[in-house]
């Protein structure tokens, strides 16, 4: 609980700035090295997870042969995989998931009324504003909300009131006990670029912010979660994978072609404990 108050403290600071509503499919690789995209799911029902996902704007796809159920978002995939998971996001290294929406009242009446517990109110202190379940901050003239997803899936809204898109991918909200060190991995691993987002540390890579907040508690790896993993499309991924060798990165999974999807993958783990898949065709998969 104070982990999360924390985080929530730090929410009611936010410039609500990020990443940049992406098109209808994946960032194309061409538009950097490394982009974003998927999150990888453990899951107690699939059938749960699915309407989920689409009550929030997802559309359920097929990729290939995978055995996986996939819901795609623009710029994202959510793979879900029917395997129970150990635990949810809160208290991993991945804290919860953010989607940018255009009418946050509209997202927020929709997914009350699917169903989903709104927790804005419990993941934020006391003195920030909260009314009918969002949290309105006042020097961004903004908003943010909270839903809970199954088996504990933590989703964090953010009001985008601008975008033409009904929802497109966000951020990823990591917490760590060690903010500087895991935004600089990020940065000199997976090439993102540094800044901030409002009062957060946080780096950016195509189609995606990555957000890194404080905690106060020491906090679990991904794998075995509900978020399993994280997924990044990178270019020309085998002689990538040679050079995080080099540099010392072990490779959980070394580079291997996966005929199911016609897609290049390997793995690997940042010292905080996420799991990470790396792609390379994921883009053109779809």
């Amino acid at each position: 609980m104070m982990k999360s108050k924390n985080i929530g403290l730090m929410l009611a600071l936010v410039v609500l700035a990020g990443a940049s509503t992406a098109s209808a499919q994946l960032t194309a690789a061409k538009e950097g090295p490394v982009v974003y995209g998927h999150h990888h799911l453990n899951v107690t029902s699939i059938d749960e997870h699915k309407k989920f996902w689409t009550t929030l704007g997802g559309t359920p796809i097929k990729i290939g042969t995978s055995p996986n159920e996939i819901v795609k978002f623009p710029n994202v995939f959510v793979f879900l995989r029917q395997q129970a998971p150990t635990g949810g996001t809160k208290t991993s290294t991945v804290n919860h998931l953010g989607f940018s929406v255009p009418n946050m009242r509209q997202m927020v009446d929709k997914v009350k009324a699917a169903g989903y517990p709104i927790v804005t109110r419990a993941e934020l202190p006391p003195e920030q504003e909260v009314k009918d379940d969002i949290a309105y901050i006042a020097h961004t003239k903004g908003s943010i909300a909270f839903v809970m997803g199954p088996d504990n899936t933590k989703v964090e809204l953010v009001d985008a009131s601008g975008q033409t898109l009904p929802v497109a991918l966000h951020h990823i909200h990591f917490a760590t006990q060690q903010v500087n060190e895991m935004k600089a991995w990020y940065v000199n691993v997976l090439n993102a670029k540094p800044g901030m987002r409002g009062n957060f540390q946080a780096a950016d890579l195509p189609g995606v912010n990555l957000t890194y907040s404080g905690s106060p508690d020491p906090v679990v790896g991904t794998q075995g979660r509900v978020l399993d993993h994280i997924g990044f499309e990178v270019k020309d991924l085998e002689a990538f994978c040679k050079r995080l060798e080099t540099r010392g990165i072990k490779l959980e999974r070394p580079y291997t072609k996966v005929p199911a999807l016609n897609i290049g993958i390997a793995f690997i783990r940042d010292p905080w404990g996420t799991y990470i898949e790396l792609t390379e065709g994921l883009d053109k998969a779809s």
